[in-house]
């Protein structure tokens, strides 16, 4: 952010120079891991005055924006002031979302796969200046300098080249890929970018940092959070990633809107093959632990047998995980309301945010998932953090639910409606939408037809890194199957000349695309080219990567 209020992920560009990465540091003294061990809570402060009225405006936000659930945790001065559930675990149905209630945090896992690897900088198992070669000998990308120089730091900081989501439909939604096959394929991911150059979100680098912490480790990245990071803060609500969920839990249901319009629920999504990037499940208990650890330059609660707090991670290695590295450009406010917001200094350190408000430095994270989305913001000076998890697809409601909480502290003297302020900007970006497709209506040639005959657009397409991508004839229709990607199964229709629409049978994907066909001099298919419809598709969607050449008969089967 600046971020798109539609937009499940943070999408923001960079054209600021980065400087490389320079000698690498000296090897770490030995430090042992953080023990497993548990914590208790802490003791509740009172709420600032202006959140009197915090619980109907929490409500205002899930009616506004069509959220059934929202929990929020606030800890000030490393107390829990308030952790609290509004609404529902799941739309039609009773349950109500408490403090206890699990959400999938998605990209808020980053921050955790940092401090995994910083814990093991300390250990003396690796240095963040390492090159990633020299952990993964195997390690590849398109780039022959780049592979060489990518550093374990570079991993977190969204500044490898890649463009924005490069390589996400390797495991978005759902592929059968594994963790080494999602970073093999890496190997033809293209590099549209200067390395270091400048800002381009991904998740496809931190499947590598996930392996990294494997190798490191010498243990699963499931196993090593949970013992190295989950027992040490008392994360005990907390799993891995949706195959831990049992029936009976206190679990949110995400919800999506099927065509960007009617709210259904999504089942639960597991992330397998890039769990580093955003497979954790939490709640605002557990998270209101975390911030305070954070907040507490990485002390712990409990106390060594000298009297001193352990730690679950040293100073220095929280002054490095909230340092910049990669300067973020700064955007015009979406609506003039949103101007306050508009930060003097933007960037990324080490998988968190960095910014700042009122005055104050800001270091957040936004997650997003297939029907939920949440948002973490620390004001270190105020020792302050706040946590907003929801379940459904609006950064719209965590935002307007967070700046309230910071204008109580930062600037009480005002009490902005931020629900008012951001339902404006998005009506806003969904006028943008419908302009984009009645543009597309407008230029499009009603009457014109495909070159060929739906047979001669069927086959096998393969793409270098994705794989193949199955076109077949079904009756007088087209159906496109990504053969990895159970859910990327949808109906094609000739939309002009020799560009379809795909449809998606899941309708909750909101990520209906075009598919256009390029033909050679003698009238075959030589290539064909995706690009999402809608400006609001996720951009994890990235079909506009994609180049598919179709399979020659013979060479049909698995994929190189």
């Amino acid at each position: 952010m600046t971020q798109p209020v539609f937009s499940i992920r943070l999408a923001a560009a960079c054209a600021l120079v980065f400087a490389a990465t320079g000698a690498l540091a000296q090897t770490p003294a030995q430090h042992p891991l953080p023990p497993p061990v548990s914590t208790g809570d802490t003791a509740r402060l009172m709420l600032p005055p202006q959140l009197a009225d915090f619980g109907a405006y929490v409500d205002s936000a899930r009616k506004t924006f069509d959220v059934p659930g929202i929990a929020v945790a606030i800890v000030k001065d490393g107390h829990v002031v308030m952790e609290q559930g509004f609404g529902l675990r799941e739309l039609g149905k009773g349950d109500k979302v408490d403090a206890d209630t699990l959400f999938a945090i998605a990209s808020n896992t980053k921050a955790f796969t940092a401090a995994a690897l910083q814990q093991l900088a300390e250990a003396g198992k690796l240095d963040m200046d390492d090159r990633v070669i020299e952990h993964l000998p195997w390690f590849r990308m398109s780039d022959a300098y780049v592979t060489h120089e990518m550093r374990i730091r570079d991993l977190l900081a969204h500044r490898s080249g890649l463009s924005l989501g490069a390589g996400d439909l390797l495991y978005w939604p759902p592929t059968d890929y594994t963790t080494r096959d999602v970073v093999e394929r890496l190997a033809k991911v293209p590099i549209k970018n200067s390395f270091r150059a400048g800002y381009a979100y991904d998740n496809i680098l931190f499947a590598v940092a996930t392996l990294v912490i494997e190798q490191a480790s010498g243990q699963s990245y499931a196993d090593y959070v949970r013992e190295h990071i989950f027992k040490p803060v008392g994360m005990n609500e907390s799993l891995i990633d949706k195959t831990y969920l049992k029936s009976g839990m206190d679990v949110a249901t995400g919800h999506a809107k099927a065509d960007f319009k009617d709210l259904k629920p999504v089942p639960p999504m597991a992330w397998l093959n890039d769990p580093g990037a955003g497979g954790i499940y939490s709640s605002v208990h557990d998270l209101a632990k975390w911030m305070n650890v954070q907040l507490a330059g990485g002390a712990l609660p409990t106390t060594g047998a000298d009297g001193k707090p352990k730690r679950l991670f040293s100073e220095d290695s929280q002054h490095q995980m909230w340092s910049m590295l990669t300067p973020i450009e700064i955007h015009k406010a979406q609506v003039p309301e949103l101007a306050s917001l508009t930060p003097d200094f933007f960037g990324y350190g080490e998988s968190w945010f960095l910014s700042d408000y009122q005055g104050r430095k800001l270091v957040w994270h936004t997650g997003g998932w297939p029907g939920m989305v949440s948002r973490v913001t620390l004001v270190p000076e105020l020792k302050l953090g706040v946590v907003v998890l929801t379940n459904a697809e609006s950064g719209a409601a965590f935002n307007a639910v967070t700046y309230r909480v910071l204008d109580a502290y930062l600037n009480p003297g005002k009490k902005t409606d931020w629900v008012a302020v951001y339902d404006k900007a998005v009506k806003k970006a969904q006028a943008k939408a419908d302009d984009s497709m009645a543009r597309h209506e407008a230029a499009r040639d009603k009457d014109s037809k495909p070159s060929l005959p739906l047979a001669g657009y069927a086959g096998t397409y393969r793409d270098p890194w994705y794989g193949d991508v199955v076109v077949s004839r079904d009756g007088g229709k087209l159906r496109m199957r990504f053969s990895h990607t159970p859910q990327l199964v949808g109906t094609m229709t000739p939309w002009q000349h020799d560009t379809f629409t795909v449809r998606w049978d899941d309708r909750t994907l909101n990520a209906d695309a075009f598919v256009t066909f390029a033909l050679d001099e003698d009238g075959h298919v030589r290539e064909a080219r995706m690009e999402p419809i809608s400006p609001l598709t996720d951009f994890s969607f990235d079909f506009q990567d994609l180049r598919l050449a179709p399979v020659a008969k013979d060479g049909e089967g698995a994929d190189d």
